[in-house]
This record gives C-alpha cells, sequence and structure tokens, in this order.
C-alpha cells in the first residue's frame, strides 16, 4: 500500500530545493551597480578610468576566439599555437633591441676612447 502522504512531502520539497535555491541565489546576489555603489570614492573613481582599457582587453578576447573559432583544429590547440607565435616574434624583438643597445654601448665606448673619430 502506497504512503501518498510521505511521496506528497517529497516531492513538496524536492521542489522547494529545487525551485527555491536557485530563487534565493538570484534573490541575495547583489547586482553590478549595487557593488560599485559599495565601493569607496577612489575605488570608484579607478574603476571608470579603466572601464575603457578593460572593455577593449575583453573586445580583443572576443575577436581573437572568433578567429580561432574558425580553424578546422579545437579552440585551445589554436590558442596556444598562437601564443607560442607571438612569444616567439617578442623574443626575436628583444634580441633586435638588446643588438641595438650593444651597437650603441660600442660607439659610445669607440668615441670616448678616440674622441677625434
Amino acid at each position: 500500500m502506497p504512503n501518498y502522504a510521505m511521496w506528497t512531502k517529497m516531492l513538496s520539497a524536492g521542489a522547494v530545493m529545487c525551485i527555491g535555491g536557485p530563487a534565493l541565489v538570484y534573490y541575495v546576489t547583489p547586482t553590478e551597480e549595487e557593488l560599485f555603489k559599495r565601493y569607496n570614492p577612489e575605488l570608484q573613481k579607478r574603476s571608470l578610468e579603466n572601464r575603457y582599457e578593460r572593455q577593449q582587453d575583453f573586445d580583443n578576447f572576443v575577436c581573437k576566439l572568433k578567429e580561432y573559432s574558425k580553424s578546422k583544429k579545437p579552440i585551445w590547440v589554436v590558442a596556444a599555437e598562437d601564443e607560442e607565435r607571438t612569444r616567439s616574434n617578442s623574443a626575436e624583438k628583444q634580441s633586435a633591441v638588446a643588438a641595438e643597445i650593444q651597437k650603441r654601448k660600442d660607439e659610445i665606448r669607440r668615441h670616448s676612447i678616440n674622441p677625434d673619430r
């Protein structure tokens, strides 16, 4: 003989948990505006100053993801390849800058040793 009262109680408790839990989290979580209002004035000013840069960074990130998704490979593989390519390009640039600095140092040394040249 089934116990309908127990089944009703368990289903209602499950519904309260499944619906009430996320609803409570949604109700308790503050919005971005409320969090911003809680900042002290210095942090608000700094946040407003950096907002444009953060938006640009996010836009660049999204553009790169769109670019990566056009490839047949998985996004993380293409991203790793692009990161490696960027790293090698920056290493080449750093070595070129270091060579230029060394060249200037040598030129300065030559002029300091032989001022009439």
